[in-house]
């Protein structure tokens, strides 16, 4: 069994504060991955209190099983965030629990597994799907895409400035033989990128595009998203960790959209109340201090940002 010590939560005291944990609530852990965020909840509830973690990974789900196999008060579900609302409906929390918290990206595990696929930086068998036991493989999606369609997905979900140039190696190169490791998929696109960024792999930003579209991230997110106003209590926080702009970008336009309330014409005379705002935003982002990011360089990027329910 994998040990916990090794998972390192980003920004956990920071998540904690801002989910301003009530003893006796509920909560609702949408990306449990080896559960250094839902342990350090579950120290914070009392003997009334419950938490419900959810994951795609299935080896999350069996770690978890294991790790917290005496622990009655954690609800351990396999499945996505995106099933949120149901979830919650099955257990009647709707409209009572009292915090959300996601993690968003790859957990480390993930990334350290060279079997999962998400790395470049060993080699091993181009999966990328956060829950392998469903859905297609990068390795069966890089088959049969046209150029068009990869670079596509390199330029949307990677901001890949020379996505043109990775799809037309990929596709050619696929003709000699399928492109099944993620070693053989790193030596692709380090050929066909002519310009390199200082302290950055040239399969950077093509492996995030790959892996965001493979298991529809940012469409999950937005989903969930939207579910969690139905499923907050009033006062209720929603907490969510982002490490890419496209995902920060999303969660940033939920949260000031619900603060601002109906879209009126800018020039109605109209106060703030009658806008119907559905959240109040609680500060700005909080990024990683540097003595986090020095124990856990995977931080760097991340940012948290917190938004309460509105009576």
């Amino acid at each position: 069994m994998e040990s916990h010590d090794t998972h390192k939560p980003v920004l956990l005291q920071e998540a904690l504060d801002a989910l301003d944990i009530k003893p006796s609530g509920c909560y609702v852990d949408g990306t449990f991955g080896r559960g250094g965020h839902s342990r350090a909840i579950l120290d914070r509830l009392g003997t009334a209190g419950y938490l419900l973690a959810v994951d795609k990974d299935p080896d999350a789900i069996s770690y978890g099983r294991q790790l917290f196999r005496d622990e009655s008060r954690l609800i351990l579900q396999h499945g996505s965030f995106v099933m949120l609302k149901a979830l919650t409906e099955q257990l009647g929390w709707i409209g009572e629990v009292d915090g959300i918290l996601l993690d968003l990206g790859v957990s480390s595990p993930q990334f350290d597994l060279s079997k999962r696929g998400f790395s470049f930086s060993t080699d091993g068998p181009l999966d990328m799907r956060m829950d392998n036991s469903r859905g297609i493989s990068a390795t069966d999606w890089l088959a049969s895409a046209g150029a068009t369609e990869i670079a596509g997905v390199l330029k949307k979900y990677g901001e890949e400035r020379f996505a043109k140039r990775i799809a037309a190696e990929i596709v050619t190169a696929r003709e000699i033989s399928p492109v099944v490791t993620t070693g053989r998929l790193a030596e692709l696109i380090c050929a066909a990128v002519p310009v390199r960024e200082r302290n950055k792999h040239p399969a950077t930003r093509s492996f995030q595009a790959i892996r965001i579209f493979i298991n529809r991230e940012l469409e999950e997110l937005q989903q969930c998203l939207a579910q969690t106003l139905q499923v907050l209590a009033p006062g209720g926080r929603l907490v969510v960790i982002s490490f890419h702009s496209l995902e920060d970008r999303i969660v940033k336009r939920f949260m000031r959209d619900q603060a601002r309330g109906d879209d009126f014409p800018a020039d109605l005379p109209v106060t703030q109340a009658q806008l119907h705002p559905q959240m109040k935003v609680m500060g700005k982002g909080i990024r990683p201090s540097p003595n986090e990011i020095d124990c856990n360089p995977r931080s760097r990027s991340a940012v948290l940002r917190v938004a309460e329910r509105l009576e």
